[in-house]
């Protein structure tokens, strides 16, 4: 079945019931440190936990609220911790039907809750026709028309089994009903009981639940596992995930306890430790140079003050990560906290993925919290691309690059409230108002917005949003007249001004992309040198450097984009721009400047204006081809021609 609501009450810091809606595939909890996130993970940890734990099991003394645990004792009342909603599958409706009959169950989704105090779980929602299940199964079975009217009057399947004990020809139906009511949880409503008790309760799925203390040691002692030796320097999660590794090579602890030769298990741990580094090395791009091995040694702990006297004997499982690189080993607690992390969860994680006849949900608390920024970004594919086609995944994180800023719509977000009598509050991320909580998601689209810059395999680098401007108007008027346009699959970036082109070129270095830069004249000795020393340095080619000034069709030494339009046509968007300046005509224009901005500037007594007002009316405008003359057209596409010539 789907996860499809969970209600979760008086549960540590949430304090009042919060409805969380889950997401068929994957959804996102994002919160700062101590929100409630990894609450409300054990609380569905808890409540059908994938394994049998004592401690992921609802303790009231423990989970309860604890400034409202006294007042709760006292009143004895019953609180529902947890209900869970989940959606039947299309193959589990049909399973139903085939068994009951049609239109006998009558839900598609049903809600499962778990009390404090209490191990049992509370189906509702199940509804069933139970008269419509009779009449289909007297007509399937039943011949005799006189028997087929009396077992009609029946309203109910107790009713039917005592009309049935009387009649030979009702014997089937008899065996039937007889084994509905014997395995059914509920005598008053018989048939919804059975339907839980054969489908429902084995189909809801189970919760499998992974944080950093489930790291695999790089050490393991063969004796502590065979006596579950659990203590401060070997926890129980690192007992389970040991575990888990022996349990994926078929190894059983005692046989290797016992065993004086051990060729046969790290064979086995080696086969199945490369299956799992396979899977690794397509998610972890930071180091494809590295395997895993194995090596099992013997110990004998001899008495300090009696050297002949033996005190306890163990093997040792240790585990290595050999660089084949550099052709050396370390221990696996020598590498990063990362690497220790994902390995340990796909080692975790191969224990389920190998129990085919069971489903789970995944609950992942804080994944990749140790990893690399890039690290995080593979981890996140692995989750959205690998692990969510077959699992619903529900993650905590206060971290930007584990957010698709495309998906935002699966955020929830844990929020602690100010209010002591509210606590903790999980909401949709369009609804949160906490700026700190909001965080993650505004700093995960800022890095979208900026990794849209490396999108591109080919960039073009202009100095600000007018220029962008400009360039894709009269590209897209060039295509649409059957002219050379700018090509395809390019680009536009505006740096913010020329000072800041040298800094973008460096950020573009080593990206493996094409970038060419479009630029107005140098007058900037400053900028100038900076873009002189990156060529110098093979940074950037100096043929990808290209000026505004090389497509006038004018004498002109310092040239701007506003350059390649004629100056009517120029001064017609800048008078629509600035309605609050008289219009300027040609005539004003002083030709002993060079650039029209500068002629411009000195009609209207200003250093500067702002360049975007006549570039944002020109996209306002609409305006086709023939709203530019000739020339300025060709200056243009001859642009575009030697641009694209770069790409």
């Amino acid at each position: 079945m789907k996860l499809k609501e969970v209600k979760i009450n008086k549960y540590k810091s949430f304090l009042q019931e919060q409805i969380v809606s889950i997401e068929d595939k994957t959804t996102r909890l994002v919160g700062k440190n101590e929100s409630g996130k990894t609450s409300f993970l054990e609380a569905l940890a808890k409540f059908n936990y994938f394994t049998e734990d004592s401690n992921k099991e609802f303790n009231e003394t423990f989970d309860f609220p604890k400034n409202e645990l006294k007042s709760y004792q006292k009143k004895g009342e019953t609180v529902t911790v947890v209900l869970c909603v989940f959606e039947l599958l299309p193959y589990q409706l049909q399973e139903i039907e085939v068994d009951l009959g049609e239109n006998v169950f009558l839900s598609k989704e049903i809600s499962v809750s778990v009390d404090y105090g209490k191990n049992n779980k509370i189906y509702s929602g199940v509804k069933t026709d139970e008269k419509r299940f009779l009449d289909n199964l007297f007509n399937r079975y039943i011949t005799d028309a006189a028997i087929l009217e009396k077992l009609n009057k029946a309203k109910s399947i107790s009713e039917a089994i005592e009309f049935c004990e009387d009649e030979i020809e009702c014997e089937e139906v008899l065996e039937f009903l007889t084994e509905i009511k014997n395995n059914s949880w509920d005598w008053n409503q018989t048939l919804n009981g059975y339907i839980v008790k054969k489908y429902l309760r084995d189909w809801i799925p189970k919760f499998w639940y992974f944080d950093e203390y489930y790291s695999l040691p790089s050490r393991i002692s063969i004796s502590k596992m065979k006596s579950k030796g659990i203590d401060e320097s070997f926890t129980k999660e690192e007992y389970d995930t040991a575990k888990a590794l022996f349990e994926l090579a078929n190894i059983e602890i005692d046989e290797l306890y016992n065993a004086s030769s051990f060729e046969s298990f790290i064979s086995e741990l080696e086969a199945t430790s490369n299956e799992i580094t396979d899977e690794f090395l397509k998610y972890w791009t930071t180091n494809q140079n590295l395997e895993i091995k194995f090596e099992i040694e013997s110990i004998t702990n001899l008495h300090p003050n009696n050297p002949n006297t033996v005190l306890s004997q163990d093997k040792i499982l240790n585990i290595r990560i050999r660089n084949t690189k550099h052709r050396v080993s370390l221990p696996l607690k020598n590498r990063s906290k990362g690497f220790i992390w994902f390995f340990s969860f796909l080692v975790w994680f191969s224990r389920i993925d190998n129990a085919k006849d069971d489903k789970f949900i995944l609950l992942l608390d804080e994944p990749g919290l140790n990893l690399h920024a890039s690290a995080q970004r593979d981890l996140l594919n692995f989750i959205d691309e690998e692990l969510s086609e077959n699992y619903q995944v529900i993650y905590t994180t206060h971290s930007p690059f584990m957010i698709d800023s495309e998906k935002l719509h699966e955020v929830r977000t844990v929020y602690d409230s100010l209010d002591a009598k509210i606590g903790s509050k999980i909401s949709d991320a369009i609804q949160e108002k906490d700026s700190e909580t909001l965080f993650p998601l505004q700093a995960a689209l800022g890095y979208d917005i900026a990794q849209n810059l490396y999108i591109s395999k080919n960039n073009l680098l202009v100095e600000g949003p007018a220029d962008l401007i400009y360039i894709t108007v009269m590209s897209s008027l060039l295509e649409s007249s059957g002219r050379t346009s700018l090509t395809e699959g390019v680009t536009i970036i505006p740096v913010g001004g020329l000072d800041k082109v040298s800094t973008f070129i460096s950020l573009l270095r080593g990206s493996k992309l094409n970038t060419v830069c479009l630029l107005d004249s140098f007058t900037d000795q400053k900028g100038k040198r900076k873009v002189e020393d990156l060529i110098s340095k093979k940074i950037i080619k100096a043929k990808n450097i290209r000026f505004f000034d090389e497509f006038i069709d004018r004498d002109n030494k310092y040239a701007d984009i506003e350059d390649l339009f004629e100056k009517v046509e120029y001064l017609t968007l800048f008078n629509e721009a600035f309605e609050e300046l008289e219009n300027i005509s040609v005539e004003q224009l002083d030709t002993e400047e060079p650039q029209v901005l500068k002629q411009i500037n000195k009609v209207i007594g200003k250093s500067h204006f702002n360049h975007y007002r006549p570039a944002s009316k020109l996209a306002q405008k609409g305006v086709d081809s023939s709203f530019f003359e000739e020339r300025t057209l060709t200056r243009f596409e001859n642009m575009f021609k030697e641009i694209n010539k770069l790409f």
